[in-house]
């Protein structure tokens, strides 16, 4: 797990040309996916962006992660980011317009601005049971495009396949079925590749279900 501070990058240009994500087009030609993780200490947010950088690569692309911590207690609030790109990333700065949120603790929606900067065509993903009704961000998400935003209950599947309340895979299997950016196949090799044996099996099966949820609602 990357320390705080500490950049994690891959520098492999992909051979094969690949889909362009729509906010290419509208963004005059670029090519880099920011993605923001919010989240609270304990609930692997750092290995979330690890693990979203690992996927990226094995597809041949270029990724970039790192952690901005403002605390390291467990439960104190935790960002950490990840930059998918098919040529290098020169980037060096936190991301403040991020095209992608991944929420990992719904209880921060109403204490930290989780969704500044966000692309007005972007993605959000929220680990929650609650609906964005309940959330009370109903009115909010309903001005991204359908199916660019999405609710899971990943730590209910972490518990259940895992046997820890560690949302983190399960939300990157939901973040890969709704933004298209990494194939679910690259998402489970990363978890494996980064938690072999047993926990690997059982942290992909929770990625894996959340895949299935996202893609269906």
């Amino acid at each position: 797990m990357p320390l705080a501070g500490q950049w994690h990058k891959f520098n492999i240009r992909s051979p094969r040309a690949s889909a362009r994500c729509p906010l290419d087009d509208q963004s005059g030609g670029k090519t880099v996916f920011q993605v923001r993780i919010h989240g609270r200490g304990g609930q692997g947010v750092v290995t979330a962006a690890e693990l979203l950088s690992i996927a990226a690569f094995l597809e041949d692309k270029y990724a970039q992660a790192f952690p901005s911590f403002g605390s390291e207690r467990m439960g104190a609030p935790v960002v950490s980011y990840c930059r998918i790109d098919e040529r290098d990333i020169r980037s060096r700065e936190p991301i403040n317009a991020p095209d992608a949120l991944i929420i990992q603790d719904a209880t921060l929606l109403h204490s930290v601005d989780v969704f500044q900067g966000l692309n007005p065509q972007g993605f959000i993903l929220v680990n929650s049971r609650r609906s964005f009704e309940e959330l009370g961000i109903a009115e909010f998400v309903a001005k991204f495009p359908p199916r660019h935003v999405c609710d899971v209950s990943a730590t209910e599947l972490a518990l259940k396949h895992v046997g820890r309340s560690v949302p983190n895979a399960a939300l990157l299997g939901a973040f890969a079925a709704i933004s298209g950016q990494i194939g679910f196949a690259s998402v489970e090799k990363a978890i494996r590749k980064k938690f072999p044996g047993d926990v690997g099996k059982a942290n992909a099966a929770a990625a894996k279900e959340a895949f299935d949820f996202a893609q269906g609602s």
